[in-house]
C-alpha cells in the first residue's frame, strides 16, 4: 500500500479489568484483533461502546465488528435461554449504530463471531441461543477448537480463501448462531451439521459485507483480514481520487 494507511474500526467492550495495582471497568479487546489488522497494513482504532460512537465512521475506512458476549434476545423478539450470558445492552445499541452508519456510507465491514450474528439480528434475522453441548463449536472456557467449514462456491468468501465448495479447518469458541437469515443476506459455510458459519451480503457487487462465526483473529490464516484492508484501502482510494 502507499499513501495513507487505512482507519480500520474495531468495537471493543467494557469489562470489569485488573492491572497493576487497579481494579476498574475497563475499555478492552483480545490484542490479536488489533495485531492482525497492523499486521494486513491497517490501523486499527478501538471503538468503545458508547452512545455517539457511530460518529467516528466519517473518519474510518473499516469496520470490524468483534467476538464477545450474547446478543440481548430482546433484539430479535425472543426470550433469554438459560445459558444465555454475559449481555450488555449498551454494546449492543453502540453496535448496531455503527453498523448502520457504516453500511451507509459504504464502509467494508467485516464482523467476528458476535460479529456475524449482530450483522443478522440487525438485518430483521433471529438467532439459535444455545447449540446443543459436544456438538465441537464451544470447547473448554477460555480456549479455542477447531473444526472444518464448507464454503459455497462463487461466493465473496470463497473468492477469498481460494475454497470453492471446498472445506477449511477455523478457529472456533460460540454456543450461539445464526437460525433465520436477516434481509438481504445469504449463508456462505457451514459447519458440519449444518449451523451456518459465514454469511454475506447477497446483491453481486454490493459494498464489502462479510462475516463468519468462526476467529479469524485467533488462527494462522491472514486472508480475511486481509480482505477487510484490502477493501478500506480500496475505497479510500477511490474517494481520494473523487475528491481530486
Amino acid at each position: 500500500m502507499t499513501g495513507r494507511q487505512p482507519l480500520i474500526g474495531l468495537s471493543a467492550y467494557c469489562e470489569q479489568a485488573r492491572w497493576a495495582y487497579w481494579q476498574s471497568p475497563a475499555v478492552l479487546l483480545p490484542a490479536n484483533y488489533a495485531e492482525v489488522v497492523a499486521a494486513a497494513g491497517g490501523i486499527p482504532v478501538l471503538l468503545p461502546p458508547l452512545p455517539g460512537v457511530a460518529a467516528t465512521v466519517d473518519r474510518l475506512d473499516g469496520l470490524l465488528l468483534t467476538g464477545g458476549g450474547d446478543i440481548d434476545p430482546g433484539r430479535y423478539g425472543a426470550q433469554p435461554h438459560p445459558r444465555t450470558g454475559r449481555v450488555s445492552v449498551p454494546r449492543d445499541a453502540a453496535e448496531l449504530e455503527l453498523l448502520d452508519a457504516a453500511t451507509a456510507a459504504g464502509l467494508p465491514v467485516l464482523g467476528v463471531c458476535r460479529g456475524m450474528q449482530l450483522v443478522n439480528v440487525a438485518r430483521g434475522g433471529t438467532l439459535c441461543q444455545h447449540l446443543p453441548d459436544g456438538a465441537g463449536h464451544a470447547p473448554a472456557p477460555g480456549t479455542f477448537g477447531s473444526h472444518p467449514v464448507r464454503v459455497a462456491a462463487g461466493t465473496r468468501l470463497a473468492g477469498i480463501l481460494g475454497a470453492n465448495g471446498d472445506g477449511v479447518d477455523v478457529p472456533t469458541a460460540h454456543h450461539q448462531a445464526v437460525d433465520r437469515l436477516g434481509e438481504g443476506l445469504v449463508a456462505t459455510a457451514w459447519a458440519e451439521d449444518g449451523v451456518i458459519e459465514a454469511v454475506e451480503r447477497s446483491g453481486a457487487g454490493d459494498p464489502f459485507l462479510l462475516a463468519v462465526q468462526w476467529h479469524p483473529e485467533a488462527g494462522a490464516d491472514p486472508r480475511l483480514i486481509g480482505a477487510l484492508v484490502a477493501a478500506a484501502a480500496a475505497r479510500m482510494s477511490l474517494y481520494t481520487r473523487e475528491r481530486d
